[in-house]
């Protein structure tokens, strides 16, 4: 099952205000992850807050069935974003959504903010 990675695109980092720039951490990281991604067994997808603002920048990695994964604290650099897109790749190539952590991405490491269990498949 194909990995989702969720990037909030209204996240914005510490001194934000200061950067004088109209476009937030969040959305700029989210661009640097979909070109990442390209070619990739993973997807991407943008909304606006995931309620992790003292976080910020904050993503989500999850597929149906799977651990699903919340990570924060994020600058909007290349580097961030090819660390998550690696993760995002393992964790979609995991039958249950775990990896290792000795395989993890040294830029996603200390980023793990909570962990969500699968949903049931019936009622």
């Amino acid at each position: 099952m194909t990995s989702w990675i969720t990037i909030c695109d209204t996240c914005k980092t510490e001194g934000w205000s200061e950067k004088g720039t109209e476009t937030t951490d969040g959305a700029a990281l989210a661009a640097l992850i979909e070109a990442a991604a390209e070619g990739q067994p993973v997807h991407t997808r943008r909304v606006s807050c995931t309620m992790g603002c003292e976080r910020a920048c904050n993503i989500i990695v999850q597929a149906k069935g799977k651990i699903g994964y919340s990570l924060g604290k994020f600058e909007p650099t290349a580097e961030a974003a090819q660390a998550i897109v690696d993760y995002a790749a393992m964790h979609s190539a995991s039958e249950t959504g775990q990896v290792p952590f000795r395989q993890w991405p040294v830029g996603v490491k200390g980023h793990f903010v909570s962990r969500q269990v699968p949903l049931p498949e019936s009622d």
